[in-house]
């Protein structure tokens, strides 16, 4: 498929395959349930100490993973999980960068590396939309077969207070018009994943494509740049004083301190 897409357009290297991006998310998808079970486990043995992290489990793995996200987007131009395939995220211009800006590949690192905003723009695609779509798979699960029970248990209670009526429009919401949007959200994802297979776009995801960001393979430029931060800096050299420093300095120690000032008196 790879060599048919490169028939038609210019081969772009740096382009990643769709199977390598499916693969990287698979592995991301992978970590939250992966991590649950782990803690569910120790919680077994350690109730006393894990069975308040285990209650807020999905809100505790955001903040870590925003503050791992974080720190990956700023130093690796990636995600946590995209640097074990060697990608990264670049922003999105309208128009490709000449062939002749090839031959000054730190240049185009620098003009398409992310900015602070774009950070927290990839965080909010990152973390915060996988979370908020976990809670709301779970609350659909748990709410929907309440309509199965009857209208008693569907219905607005007498006299409702504020919370009352927050839970039944938020329940209302997950039994009726919550699986539209999931759907329209997984077909829109196949037809990007599509579109992105045949070469017709730049984005792999509707998310992406709003926040302007797109995989790319990482380069030479990259990986000098990831060293050149990731070294230890050498201390400066120390420099010996001028003589006439040197001995002004011993001078007050006398004169039989200073070899120089004892040739002298001789």
């Amino acid at each position: 498929m790879e060599f048919v897409t490169a028939l038609r357009a210019p081969f772009d290297d740096q382009k990643p395959s769709l199977f390598e991006i499916l693969s990287e998310q698979q592995l991301n998808s992978l970590l939250p349930p992966t991590l649950r079970y782990l803690l569910t486990v120790a919680t077994h043995r350690y109730p006393r100490y894990l069975l308040r992290i285990l209650n807020s489990y999905d809100e505790l793995y955001a903040l870590v993973m925003l503050l791992v996200e974080r720190h990956y987007l700023r130093t690796r131009g990636g995600s946590f999980t995209e640097n074990f395939y060697g990608l990264k995220r670049d922003k999105a211009l309208r128009g490709e960068i000449p062939r002749a800006a090839a031959t000054a590949p730190h240049l185009v690192r620098d003009t398409l590396r992310l900015t602070t905003k774009d950070v927290w723009k990839n965080l909010l695609v990152l973390v915060g939309v996988p979370y908020l779509k976990r809670k709301l798979d779970e609350s659909y699960d748990i709410n929907a077969p309440r309509a199965l029970l009857g209208a008693a248990y569907t219905r607005m209670p007498d006299n409702p207070t504020l919370k009352d009526r927050f839970l039944f429009y938020y329940r209302w919401f997950l039994r009726n018009i919550y699986p539209s949007v999931n759907a329209g959200y997984y077909f829109a994802m196949l037809a990007f994943n599509l579109a992105y297979l045949f070469d017709t776009t730049k984005f792999h995801s509707p998310l992406m494509w709003l926040i302007g960001t797109r995989i790319r393979r990482m380069t030479a430029a990259d990986y000098e740049a990831i060293e050149a931060l990731s070294a230890p800096l050498l201390p400066a050299r120390s420099q010996a004083p001028p003589r006439g420093d040197r001995c002004s300095r011993l001078w007050k120690w006398g004169p039989s301190s200073c070899p120089a000032c004892r040739s002298c008196s001789q």
